[in-house]
């Protein structure tokens, strides 16, 4: 069963230019489906959350015989976590509460998914 995804993300303030705010946003269980739903970036891009950092985050709920791919850029590194059921990311099979970090990688293949539920996050370090 595919349940919306709710995202809140709260943060300090960095600086005197940057007051502390939150953001909250429910994403239909439609929009991540099958799919990496972008919910959170540093642009809003695509209707997601602003988090004041250069980091996007996706979700994505895939059940048998769905897939999705990522392009992500080699300089960064990107963090998958499974949070529900089953998935290989790039050929590692990860089930529920394993993560993976990826470094030098230019793009991220999810595929043999077993009613799994999937945040990666795409970071510069």
């Amino acid at each position: 069963m595919v349940k919306p995804i709710s995202c809140k993300f709260g943060y300090c303030r960095l600086s005197a230019a940057l007051p502390p705010a939150t953001s909250k946003k429910t994403f239909a269980p439609a929009e991540k489906a099958g799919a990496l739903r972008l919910v959170a970036s540093p642009d809003a891009a695509q209707g997601s959350v602003t988090v004041h950092a250069d980091a996007r985050m996706y979700a994505g709920c895939f059940d048998a015989g769905q897939s999705a791919q990522l392009v992500l850029d080699p300089a960064r590194k990107a963090y998958v976590q499974v949070l529900r059921g089953s998935v290989h990311a790039n050929g590692n099979a990860l089930a529920c509460g394993d993560a993976l970090l990826m470094q030098g990688e230019s793009g991220l293949v999810l595929d043999q998914a077993k009613d799994s539920e999937v945040l990666v996050f795409d970071l510069q370090f």
